[in-house]
């Protein structure tokens, strides 16, 4: 079974994380897309708003209604940074039988160089970098043994963050039609992100 991993903080997972997952999905035949939420991101900042239950919960009720969409907590149990080497190495030795395909944005290709023990997850799984339009990607700056391990999918702009949404919830601005319906409840019946 072809399986695409789309990992990421979720805090909170809104309709920009949910199109690009169909986008690969679509453009590579996979059989499912799980959504991975992350325990500590390596290369981002310590974020503030949700604890890790209410970022799996949301993704849980982001994903209810796709029959191809799964919720797979393997980082928020296996703890501390969640490097996508460990991630992968645990999920071939719980299914060995998939084949994994690493889902991440464009612009996240030209730095796979300096990820956690590259050349081990490059060993492991292909890479689908979604190219938003308007954005180019040189592949010669890339490693040969990297760049025969990325494929590119075409993704429509757009223009939503978490960073934003986030900030546009505590000066209690609109967020629907950012994120789904059963979401945006969650983050009302909660009171995340009020301040």
């Amino acid at each position: 079974m072809r399986i695409g991993i789309m990992g990421g903080t979720f805090n909170p997972i809104h309709l920009g994380h949910l199109i690009a997952a169909e986008q690969a999905r679509d453009g590579m035949g996979l059989q499912e897309v799980w959504f991975l939420p992350s325990n500590i991101p390596p290369h981002k900042e310590p974020e503030t708003g949700a604890a890790a239950e209410q970022r799996l919960e949301m993704v849980r009720r982001a994903v209810s209604g796709h029959p191809q969409f799964r919720v797979n907590d393997l980082e928020l149990r296996l703890g501390g940074k969640s490097y996508s080497v460990n991630t992968v190495a645990e999920l071939q030795k719980q299914h060995p039988d998939h084949e994994f395909y690493f889902i991440i944005g464009g612009d996240m290709v030209q730095y796979l160089p300096n990820w956690h023990r590259i050349e081990e997850l490059v060993r492991k799984v292909f890479f689908i970098g979604l190219q938003r339009a308007g954005t180019t990607l040189d592949p010669d700056s890339l490693p040969d043994w990297i760049r025969e391990k990325v494929v590119m999918i075409p993704m429509p702009m757009i223009q939503i963050s978490s960073t934003d949404i986030r900030g546009r919830f505590a000066e209690k601005q609109s967020i629907r039609y950012l994120v789904p319906d059963e979401v945006r409840s969650y983050i009302e019946e909660n009171g995340l992100y009020e301040s």
